[in-house]
Formats: structure tokens, sequence, C-alpha cells
């Protein structure tokens, strides 16, 4: 561009900036920010010359520089949907100086997406890298804005699509008036090779810095493999979800029966999968029997075989699930919805290890180790009457309690980020990852459909987002988004911060509130009852939700629907 107008207004930039103060978080536009002293970062930088030597501190601090360019292009298309490329552009140069990095004044900028042209020539003053790096080592011979030069060529490359890097062609710690850099699209760099090796992960090892591992960690070899399954390792670290993975490892080489508890959607059928494989059975049969989904009148049928002739249209003998597994493992999943003329039949086998088909007399031996699994308590159910007390004890021999996703938030991230991966290959789309904020929120969220209902809102954020942009947290909950930290100030023009005002209800649904009489009673009736209803009549969470405990939230439900 032969003339470029000035930078577009940052007022919508600074808008995305918001202080939380209360429970220590930044944001920029659904991204975790970090204000901290320049002089830490001088020390830190210092450190690292000191320790890996000039070359490799370089390039260590240009990757830094080079990631965080990357974020922050993924916000440009967010930010300033609709606008030209210049302005769209601008978003990575004005949210560097926002971010108290350097002032930058644009001098030459052509580009063009379409055809991967670009050409870039940016002023810098005020470079905090300048600053630092003076202070400590004095004028240099080279330049020294290694994190900004990083961020230039990220921040462009990911907005290109393809990689284009800088060169920093004046430095004012060298002397210079101010800071010069210049973008072009690698191909078009004589030096190509030499640059590239600066983003190169491998160079900072050198054979004068031995790699130390700090803090100690545990060795290899002296950590115990995850259970896995066919779908691969069962994923997680929280101290819920390792007691459950230990129980499952010491009952694996055993005989014994096995009772998986746990609430919908807590990966049972996966645990019963992968017991089975850590197993001597491992090579012979998995079954596995839903017992909620066979209807009452075969059940019998499905779980220890039919006769010919054993009723109408039994045309020929069969085999049952039990059979089946000879040798192997049956898995009896909803063990609580079995009938109870089946759950006698079950007991008898589980004593004597043989089965006898429908409109058969001859017993039938079978080796089988069960598992079951149910969501429901079954001692409740005993005391109830809808469970036999003596197969409750037969098979309540070993069990095993799955945590819930809202117990185990530790592995929520590991967990979304590995799922996102499955799901991008699976629909062959390039997703950047997750917004922070987006991160927070599935943190923050009570899931009450436990691990499968984090799968299905993983795969619908993979196909929400736009391709090469993260996932965001309208992406994930599209219909409402779960509560997060409030934030308490926003970034003022003049630089300032200010007050956010109370975001508790919106001035539309505030004015539509009061144009009508008011009973109070009444709308928080209704507040509730939604809130239950959101939450799948999970009250805990209600009660989180409303900002109340549950035995509160309990008795006014139960004030509202006696009358």
């Amino acid at each position: 561009m032969a003339h470029l107008p000035a930078l577009p207004s940052d007022a919508d930039l600074r808008r995305q900036v918001h202080f939380s103060a209360a429970d220590g978080r930044i944001w920029l536009a659904g991204q975790r920010m970090v204000l901290m002293h320049a002089a830490s970062l001088g020390i830190l930088r210092r450190e690292l010359i000191h320790t890996m030597g000039w070359a490799a501190a370089r390039r260590l601090m240009m990757r830094v520089g080079y990631a965080s360019g990357e974020r922050d292009a993924a916000l440009a298309h967010q930010l300033r949907p609709g606008a030209d490329a210049f302005a769209m552009f601008s978003v990575g140069p004005q949210l560097h100086m926002l971010q108290g990095a350097v002032q930058v004044t644009p001098e030459t900028l052509e580009l063009d997406v379409a055809r991967g042209h670009f050409h870039g020539v940016f002023t810098w003053k005020q470079s905090w890298e300048v600053e630092t790096h003076v202070r400590d080592f004095g004028p240099q011979s080279a330049p020294v804005c290694w994190t900004l030069l990083g961020y230039a060529s990220g921040y462009t490359s990911a907005f290109m699509g393809r990689t284009v890097l800088y060169k920093e062609v004046a430095c004012a710690a060298c002397g210079h008036a101010q800071c010069r850099i210049e973008g072009r699209p690698l191909h078009d760099w004589p030096d190509a090779d030499t640059l590239t090796s600066d983003y190169a992960p491998d160079v900072l090892r050198t054979g004068s810095v031995p790699a130390v591992a700090w803090p100690p960690q545990v060795p290899l070899e002296d950590r115990p493999e995850p259970p896995l399954d066919a779908l691969g390792p069962l994923m997680g670290r929280s101290p819920a979800f390792l007691k459950a993975t230990g129980l499952l490892r010491k009952a694996a080489a055993t005989q014994v029966t096995v009772l998986l508890s746990g609430e919908t959607g807590v990966g049972k059928e996966r645990f019963a999968r992968a017991l089975h494989a850590l197993s001597p059975r491992a090579t012979k049969p998995f079954v596995a029997v839903n017992c909620a989904a066979l209807p009452g009148n075969l059940v019998e049928s499905e779980l220890f075989g039919t006769e010919k002739g054993a009723y109408t249209g039994a045309d020929t003998a069969r085999a049952g699930r039990f059979e089946r597994a000879h040798g192997g493992t049956l898995f009896l999943d909803e063990l609580g919805e079995l009938p109870l003329p089946a759950q006698a039949k079950l007991l008898r086998v589980l004593q004597d290890g043989q089965v006898e088909r429908l409109g058969g007399t001859q017993p039938r031996q079978v080796d089988v180790r069960l598992v079951a699994a149910t969501h429901v308590d079954l001692l409740d159910a005993v005391r109830a009457g809808r469970f036999r007390q003596d197969l409750y004890y037969r098979l309540n021999v070993y069990p095993i309690r799955i945590p819930p996703l809202r117990e185990r938030l530790d592995d929520i991230e590991a967990f979304a980020q590995h799922l996102l991966q499955r799901f991008a290959t699976q629909h062959d789309k390039h997703i950047s990852g997750f917004t922070d904020h987006a991160l927070l929120a599935l943190r923050g969220y009570d899931w009450p459909g436990n691990v499968r209902e984090l799968e299905n809102l993983i795969e619908r954020g993979v196909i929400l987002a736009d391709p090469g942009q993260p996932v965001d947290t309208p992406h994930l909950f599209p219909e409402h988004q779960p509560a997060t930290a409030t934030p308490t100030h926003s970034l003022q023009p003049s630089g300032r911060l200010a007050a956010c005002p109370p975001a508790v209800c919106n001035e539309e649904l505030l004015q539509h509130l009061l144009q009508r009489p008011l009973d109070l009673q009444a709308l928080e009736a209704q507040l509730i009852e939604a809130a239950v209803a959101r939450h799948h009549g999970n009250l805990a969470a209600a009660a989180r939700q409303l900002g109340l405990t549950r035995p509160q939230l309990s008795y006014r439900l139960s004030k509202i629907r006696t009358g």
C-alpha cells in the first residue's frame, strides 16, 4: 500500500479486556492473560542467557512470542468480522500495543490472503525488550526484540495461513532511532533455512547444556500403564479416578465378580472392557448386555438361551449370552433393571456355574467372569423389594465406584483435548484448540451426563467452530453458558480501569418484568423450577446456580410443589 490509513480505533479490542480481581483472572476475548512486571521478564531473559547461552535463549523467546502471536491471530476474524483486510490485520499490532509490549506503526502493508502475497514493514518504539536488555547488557551489535519478532511472525503466519517470517532490520538497542521489522513469506527470503531454524524445537538442545528434569519425575518404568480398551487408555489423574483404576487393576488378575457403580455416562462399559483386557481372559469373548434394553419377556432367553420349541416361534435352539461369553467376560449393564425371576436364575448361575436354557432340562457348564454395573443404589432397591438381597451380597464382593465428572475437575482439560483431536480427525477439520474461557466453562459445568455428555459437547464444538479457529464457549453451550466468574473491571479509553455494571439481569428483561404486576413468590417459584429443569433434576447443581445450599433449595422446592 502506497499510503496506509491510520490504524482503526481499538475500542472494540479494549472492550474485550476484563479484570476479575475477586478470582485473580484477567481475560482478553476468552483468553486468560497475566499482568506482570517487565523487569521480571527481564530477569527471566537474563537467566536464560546465562544458563543456555545467547543463541538458545534467543530462539526460545522467539518461539514463545510466536505461540502468543498465533493465539492472537485467532481473534482477528472473531473481533472484526466483515472488516477490510487492513483493519482485520491491525488486530495483531493493536493487541501488541494493548498488551504493553511495543508501540507499532505500519509503514508498508501489502496482503492478499487468497494469493498468499504479503509484504509488511513496521516501526517499533518503546520496546520492552530493548529497555530490559540494554539495562542488563548495555548497547548491542545485534537486534534484541526476540519475543516481539516471534509474535509478529506467529501472528502473520496464522493470519495468512502460510509461513510468514520477519527480520529485525533495525533495533534501538544497536543505536538506531527506532526498531524496524520487515516480513515476507518464507519462500521470498533467500536465507529461508536459517530463518526457519530459529523456530525449530530441537535447536535448544546443545552439547554444552545438559537436559535436566526438575523437579524429579517418577521414572517411566515405575509408572503404571493406564488401563485401556479398544478405544485407548482410560484417561484421568484425579485422586478419585486413580483410586477406581487402582481397584480395577488389582481385580483384573483374579476371578472375582466386580460390581461397577456410578452415574449414567461415567464410562462403566469402558471400565468393564478395560478389566477384561487386563485379565487372563483377554483373548476370549467380551459380551455386553444392557439389561434395561431387554423386554421383560425376553430377558431369560437372551441371558440363558432357548431350546427348540420352548415357545411359539422358537424353531431352533439358541445359545444365550452366558454361553457366548464362555471362557471370557460377561458384562451386565443396568443390572438394577433385571426382573426378579431373572435375578433368581442369575443367582443360581453364579453359585453353580451352570445355565439351563429356556425350555430345556439339561444344565450346561459355563466359565464366565461376571462384571455387573448399575447407576441405582442396589441396597435401596433391596429395601424396596425390587432386588434380591442374596443376589446383592453375591455381586457386591468387589465394588468399584466410578466417580462422576464433576469430581474429576483435574481430568476435564486433558480429556477435552483428547476428544478434540479425535473429533477433529473424524470430521477432517483443523481446530486450533480451546479458548481459555471455554476451558473455564468446561470446569465450571456440573456435567449431569458425565463423560458421555462431554463427548457430545466436544463433537458439537468441533462442528460449530470455524476451521483453523479455537472452540469457544458458545460452540460448546449454544443455548446457555455455564456460570463463570463475572468481570469486575474493564479497560476504559483513558487507560483507567472502571467497574463493570452488575450483570445480574439485563435491562431489557428488567423492563419487561416491571411492565406487569410483580408476584415475587411466583417469580421465585418459576426461577427455581427452571433451574432444576436446566440441570435435569440435579438439585446440587441447581442450588449452586441459584446461590443456595442444597437443603435450602430442597426446602423451597418442597414448599412450591406442595402448595
